[in-house]
């Protein structure tokens, strides 16, 4: 079995960090919205609950979507069962059911229960609402890990600024960034109804020192307005223009304003010196992808690197970690040197496939203390995975790599900015 050191690559994303010669961005999916700093944070719901809350709500609403929704889960299988396959099901059968009526189900209600599902899911992520007329309060604002990440972006004036890509709808970034008080540019220009100006997505140099916010599946408060025929930013409501968990989404992210959008993320990875972080991103959409894996063809010195949140819970209730030899993931980073891809037990690392280990016992003078992102209490085999460490077992050096977990990467980020480090980064730094 190979190696990798976790150390040597804690250190490794450091350096890159606080080297203002990078071109930095983040590639952040829904994981990121799941983390929780306190009891105060605002989060959305991952799939599996989203999908037992909607699923619930939509069967209450019409006694038939509850029958027709049963049906469709004994179809796909429990474990198959979720927003993006339920949504997919039912665009399938809306679009070729003609006159008839399938899952007691006639075209008109295939319709209409998709828009109820959007809906809910709608409702879902707008966590920034306390309700119709209120968004949420600076104390509940300050206790999100996406505002200690905002915090980390304005310690240190960069020579080329943060870009975050997201696939997530919600707020929660804007919130964090508006907080910390970070001037940040989304694509959209004017005061009294902002529009999509995708002339200034593609524009590297356009607003050069703000920090870039690209929602690539779009997001709560965006509309298509038919009488100007622009993408416009106002008040939320049921004309979100979102691309929506399902198999159409591959066809949607062709459209305005997706495809200025993912052409950014691609524009970015070709320019020189570039590295691309992605978190709470599984790699599950191909769309992306695919930009990501042609950007980098084009480009010798651009780098992404993946953190993958791979640990769950098998039908038994025990832990195991997805990132496997033989996972589709694994084939892709295998296949592409400029790709690693790091999980909680194993990592890709120059298309090699390993196991994370220390070399050695961490010490406590390094200027990264590596146990705070690297537990080595973690289980070391099959049998260990499940039993309660205390510390006093054998040192072997495995463990479980912590910084694909989103509030771990941005304490990871903060911690950085000790009084050593912004001297290492320049004197123009916000304290």
């Amino acid at each position: 079995m190979i190696i990798h050191d976790p150390s040597e690559y804690i250190r490794g994303i450091q350096q890159i960090l606080i080297s203002d010669k990078k071109r930095i961005g983040f590639l952040f999916g829904a994981g990121s919205s799941l983390s929780r700093k306190s009891e105060k944070s605002l989060t959305v719901p991952a799939i599996g609950q989203m999908t037992t809350e909607i699923v619930k709500t939509v069967g209450e609403v019409e006694g038939k979507y509850k029958t027709a929704l049963e049906e469709i889960k004994k179809e796909l299988g429990e474990q198959n069962f979720n927003i993006e396959t339920i949504l997919t099901n039912l665009e399938q059968k809306a679009s070729f059911i003609g006159g008839g009526t399938l899952n007691t189900l006639i075209k008109d209600d295939f319709k209409n229960l998709i828009v109820e599902i959007k809906k809910n899911v709608r409702k879902m992520v707008s966590v920034h609402k306390i309700d119709d007329t209120k968004i949420a309060t600076k104390d509940i604002v300050s206790e999100l890990v996406h505002t200690d990440f905002a915090n980390w972006i304005g310690q240190a004036e960069r020579k080329y600024p943060i870009e975050i890509f997201t696939t997530n709808y919600d707020f929660l970034f804007e919130l964090g960034l508006e907080h910390k008080e970070i001037p940040y540019y989304d694509g959209f220009c004017g005061s009294l109804r902002p529009f999509f100006y995708p002339e200034s997505v593609e524009d590297f140099e356009f607003l050069a020192k703000q920090t870039k916010l690209w929602k690539i599946h779009g997001s709560l408060g965006w509309h298509f307005d038919k009488d100007t025929e622009k993408i416009l930013r106002v008040n939320p409501d049921d004309d979100d223009i979102l691309i929506y968990p399902s198999s159409l989404k591959y066809k949607d992210s062709k459209k305005q304003p997706y495809e200025s959008l993912l052409d950014r993320l691609s524009n970015f990875l070709k320019k020189d010196d570039s590295i691309l972080i992605t978190c709470g991103y599984s790699w599950g959409d191909e769309h992306i992808n695919s930009r990501i894996i042609s950007a980098l063809k084009t480009n010798t010195t651009s780098h992404v690197i993946g953190l993958i949140y791979d640990k769950y819970k098998n039908k038994d209730g025990k832990f195991e970690y997805s990132l496997t030899p033989e996972s589709k993931l694994s084939e892709l980073a295998k296949s592409n040197s400029k790709i690693s891809i790091y999980g909680g037990r194993n990592a890709i690392i120059g298309c090699s496939y390993g196991e994370w280990c220390l070399r050695t016992e961490p010490n406590k003078e390094d200027t990264v203390n590596v146990v705070l992102y690297f537990d080595e209490d973690g289980p070391t085999d099959s049998e260990e995975l499940n039993k309660e460490f205390k510390g006093t077992e054998k040192w072997t050096g495995k463990g479980e790599f912590m910084l694909p977990d989103f509030s771990k990467l941005v304490k990871f980020l903060n911690a950085m900015i000790s009084d050593n480090e912004i001297k290492k980064i320049g004197a123009n730094v916000k304290k």
